[in-house]
């Protein structure tokens, strides 16, 4: 469990020089990749990051969760989780070598006193997404009735007679937003993605009339998604309010990226992708901002501690990045450049520090980088009991931009492996991300400028269990099978 023969790395070195994030349990004792890249701030961060997660996993009498919150808060539920970052945590902890957290915790969201509904979650795309690395169906297989049951329930009590979903901003996790309640782009995308992993499980399983019927929801959603919610005038995805009007929001926010984080849009509608490097609209030294900076409602003053009407907050990069990776890796486009994402996450990595030292919690200043909540609640006087709730924050993903990014696994149910890194080939001196456990096999993947790094020549080398199964010159796709 604590490291493959055909891993390349020094595997005590990295253990040595990364141990002193500490927690209950250490990820390199669980196991995870290695990872060697010449930016330091990204791989200090990635290690930090799994540091930060391995102090979530949380044994029960209903097996491990994932908590988001170390302190129980009382917005929580059953065992102190909360539905609403569960899809990023399948997503990150998806990596992991030991598969029995992340089973059990998939398990838990369809027991008696789970919340799966509380907030909005995309829990059939990320229990898919789990799937998709392991290559073992059976979590998928054995959480079926639950999986399509939940969706159901949520078609009764929030899908509207137009078709679409509505949410109100707080149960998206995003409360005292601009645009407010109504037919988001958040709760709408992630049951188009839900609909379709339930279609593609049925399938699998041999459920066709299933399978149809799930297909034949993710394909009505998708269209309103891409007809209803895109405001061809200012070229965005955009919040409908509920009423006979059916008026946008007038509003560019962050979450008008979602829909790519499932593959929803169609080429043209990559023209949003124009306003996130634009720094009149989302760009900023610790950005991406959550609402575009031109706006009359950006960054206003209001007494609630979490707001989401401009701050950068890690759950919604985390959700931009992922869109991002799948724009460059599954899109005809020329908009946005793998050197784009490259450069999100470096921004990304370096916003989470404190002080000096490597730091997550709950939203960031844009601008001066500060941790906005938590100078909130250390400004009060007397410090209230809850002033450090967010340090260690798991409400958002980093390892997984790293592998299923940076180092580009693009994980999928057959044997056939796309690994596509997202950098430019000036942007790194040297990368290598080693021991990736997939479907039973270790995965390397290794960008070296010079060939003086690890020795293997110049250029991109991917390695499965120690062999060699393709080179590039460049960072770029090389596909094999297992």
């Amino acid at each position: 469990m604590k490291k493959s023969e055909y891993c390349i790395l020094d595997y005590d070195k990295k253990r040595k020089k990364y141990s002193e994030y500490g927690g209950c349990r250490s990820p390199f004792e669980i196991g995870i990749p290695l990872v060697d890249m010449s930016n330091k701030t990204v791989e200090q961060i990635y290690y930090f990051r799994w540091h930060t997660y391995c102090k979530h996993i949380k044994p029960t009498e209903d097996g491990y969760v994932i908590t988001e919150f170390l302190p129980d808060v009382p917005w929580s539920g059953k065992h102190n989780t909360i539905c609403c970052s569960a899809g990023h945590h399948f997503y990150e902890g998806r990596w992991l070598y030991n598969r029995k957290y992340l089973s059990d915790y998939a398990e838990f969201w369809f027991t008696e006193g789970a919340k799966p509904r509380l907030y909005s979650f995309w829990s059939a795309d990320s229990i898919l997404a789990l799937c998709k690395v392991t290559g073992d169906l059976t979590v998928a297989r054995e959480l079926y009735n639950g999986i399509k049951n939940n969706w159901l329930e949520w078609e009764k009590t929030n899908m509207r007679e137009c078709g679409l979903f509505y949410q109100i901003d707080d149960r998206d996790g995003m409360e005292f937003s601009v645009s407010g309640n109504g037919y988001r782009p958040t709760i709408n995308s992630y049951m188009c993605g839900d609909a379709l992993a339930i279609s593609q499980i049925a399938r699998l399983l041999g459920k066709e009339d299933e399978s149809g019927l799930f297909y034949d929801k993710y394909s009505k959603l998708k269209e309103l998604i891409n007809t209803k919610l895109w405001n061809a005038d200012a070229d965005f995805y955009m919040t409908l309010a509920e009423n006979g009007n059916y008026a946008f929001s007038g509003v560019r926010e962050e979450i008008g990226y979602i829909p790519w984080y499932f593959n929803i849009p169609d080429d043209e509608k990559t023209v949003a992708w124009r306003f996130l490097n634009d720094e009149k609209y989302f760009k900023a030294p610790f950005g991406p901002t959550t609402v575009e900076k031109n706006h009359p409602e950006f960054m206003r003053e209001h007494p609630h501690d979490c707001l989401w009407n401009g701050p950068s907050w890690p759950f919604a990069t985390s959700q931009t990045l992922t869109a991002l990776g799948n724009l460059i890796s599954n899109y005809n486009q020329t908009l946005m450049k793998k050197s784009d994402y490259y450069d999100l996450v470096d921004t990304y990595a370096k916003s989470q520090y404190l002080n000096g030292e490597p730091f997550i919690d709950e939203n960031i200043d844009p601008f001066t980088g500060a941790w906005a909540v938590r100078e909130r609640l250390h400004s009060q006087t007397p410090l209230p009991d809850d002033a450090e709730r967010g340090k260690d924050y798991n409400h958002s993903t980093f390892c997984d931009l790293v592998i299923g990014g940076l180092a580009g696994v693009r994980p999928s149910l057959d044997s056939t492996v796309t690994v596509n890194p997202l950098f430019g080939e000036d942007d790194l001196e040297y990368f290598c991300a080693d021991g990736i456990l997939y479907h039973g096999h270790y995965i390397t993947v290794v960008w070296d400028k010079t060939g003086e790094r690890y020795n293997r020549g110049r250029g991109l080398t991917v390695l499965c269990d120690g062999e060699t199964a393709g080179t590039m010159p460049v960072p770029s796709a090389v596909k094999f099978s297992i």
